[in-house]
């Protein structure tokens, strides 16, 4: 064979009789073997394998600028690459689209095709839908990276008050920051109890206390334990506002209006009991102070923002609209359709309890939902048919959709325990790759000072090392490996 110098293969017809359209050429990749023809390649002439075809006549560089390695003799091209993504990714010149097989990353499979140089718009739309959400999970998982290095890295360009604002945002927002940010979460947790419990208990009878005017009134040593909770509420809010990097974003999330519907009605109704009464009626001003203690029911929600249960319940419900319309659907017909005949049915009775149709809504209602109240039933034969009926029909309606809503929240929730472990061990991979960079550094360093070491005697005076046992040397940067050419002799 000719040596490097030449830029053509002996085995090639030098008038070009050859036609790339009949050439068949043999691919090894990853061990496994496969045969291709030029017409099929040259269907898709920018794809890697189509340039095969055509680099034998540019020599040696144009060949190994496209694989690993070759064999003139065979005329097989040698890629280190996964043979299992290749078997899906030369469906390409056969079938126009590529599915990829059960077990490959979606990740890995887009770099194979851009390795390769065969375009995403091949890939199958339900492999695109998997390859998305691959992507995405990738991006939250690069997110919670990112959050948790700007939290432990500190900018020395930053001003004292933007450092102490985001330690704030840190403490109040990160329980697992510190340890004293988890006793705080906690703290607050403890509060949404408290608060919850004293707005229950402040409703019974005998713990309630009688005022000037005979109305009854919360007592007072729960009034007090009230305002303490709406205290540290205010408290909270107001620290992680002014905390927050943004002050848009942070006034509309849903949880943040949460957090001011538990605490607006105190102040609104601490101010209608002192300046109301200059401005209506007394009664007016109590029946007002009445209606707004009840929105303190909101604070309840707040538990949501300590308990990553509710979160992925309530994102499962956000995911499952489709399954809870069709819910909705159904039971909107059963409702309709039941009620209908139930009152047709019943009208023959003398004493019947179903008066008109919009009546009967609340009785096929409780039926098909198996509440079943007994304020209204049915007394003839056809209506206890009807009813029968209409709560079985009622049972598979209910049933039918609650098994997605169940994939979803399972989902959903393994989802977050794979990203957070993701998020985990990408920081150990950070650390452990900083910690083999420092130590190369100080190995250089060392070697550095060696050399000094044998051109003066002032080595000694700047560091001492001793080697031990466990010392382990670099390898030597003498690299075995067979040539571009040895490799096709």
């Amino acid at each position: 064979y000719k040596m490097a110098g030449d830029s053509r293969f002996p085995d090639m017809d030098t008038d070009g009789s050859e036609k790339s359209e009949e050439m068949e050429i043999v691919v090894n990749v990853g061990g496994v073997r496969q045969v291709f023809y030029g017409d099929n390649l040259n269907q898709y002439p920018e794809t890697r394998l189509a340039e095969l075809v055509n680099c034998l006549s540019g020599g040696y560089d144009s060949i190994f600028s496209l694989c690993d390695d070759y064999d003139p003799g065979k005329r097989e091209f040698y890629f280190d690459r996964d043979p299992d993504a290749f078997k899906c990714i030369i469906d390409v010149y056969y079938f126009g689209e590529i599915h990829m097989k059960k077990g490959i990353c979606p990740i890995c499979f887009k770099n194979e095709m851009e390795f390769w140089k065969v375009d995403l718009q091949f890939l199958d739309d339900c492999c695109k839908a998997h390859l998305s959400e691959k992507k995405e999970e990738l991006e939250e998982i690069a997110r919670r990276v990112q959050l948790i290095l700007d939290d432990l890295g500190v900018d020395a360009s930053e001003s004292r008050w933007k450092k102490c604002q985001k330690c704030i945002w840190k403490f109040l927002e990160k329980p697992e920051s510190s340890y004293p940010a988890r006793v705080i979460a906690v703290l607050s947790f403890l509060f949404i109890l408290i608060s919850s419990v004293v707005m229950c208990v402040g409703t019974i009878p005998d713990l309630q206390v009688v005022d000037a005017e005979g109305n009854r009134m919360e007592h007072p040593t729960l009034d007090s334990i009230e305002t303490a909770c709406i205290g540290w509420f205010t408290m909270e809010y107001v620290l992680r506002l002014i905390s927050s990097p943004n002050k848009l974003h942070f006034a509309l999330s849903f949880m943040n209006i949460v957090d001011v519907l538990a605490i607006l009605p105190f102040y609104v109704s601490l101010t209608l009991t002192h300046l109301g009464a200059k401005l209506m009626e007394l009664s007016n001003v109590q029946q007002a102070v009445q209606a707004l203690r009840i929105m303190r029911i909101a604070r309840i929600f707040k538990l949501a923002r300590h308990s990553s249960g509710l979160q992925t319940l309530t994102y499962a419900l956000k995911r499952s609209f489709k399954e809870l319309g069709l819910l909705l659907m159904y039971l909107a017909v059963g409702i309709f359709v039941f009620s209908a005949l139930g009152y047709t049915m019943e009208q023959s009775h003398p004493e019947t309890l179903f008066k008109s149709i919009p009546q009967s809504f609340w009785w096929a209602i409780i039926t098909m939902t198996t509440v079943g109240y007994g304020d209204i039933y049915p007394k003839t034969t056809l209506g206890k048919l009807n009813a029968a009926i209409s709560f079985l029909c009622g049972v598979i309606a209910i049933a039918l959709p609650i098994h997605p809503i169940i994939n979803n929240f399972v989902r959903y929730y393994n989802k977050q325990r794979v990203l957070e472990t993701a998020a985990k061990h990408e920081l150990e991979l950070m650390e452990l790759n900083s910690a083999e960079g420092k130590a190369a550094g100080s190995r250089s360093e060392l070697e550095d000072l060696s050399r000094e070491s044998k051109e003066g005697p002032f080595y000694s005076s700047r560091i001492k090392v001793s080697h031990s046992d466990t010392f382990i040397h670099l390898l030597s940067e003498e690299k075995h490996h067979r040539t571009r050419l040895q490799s096709c002799k």
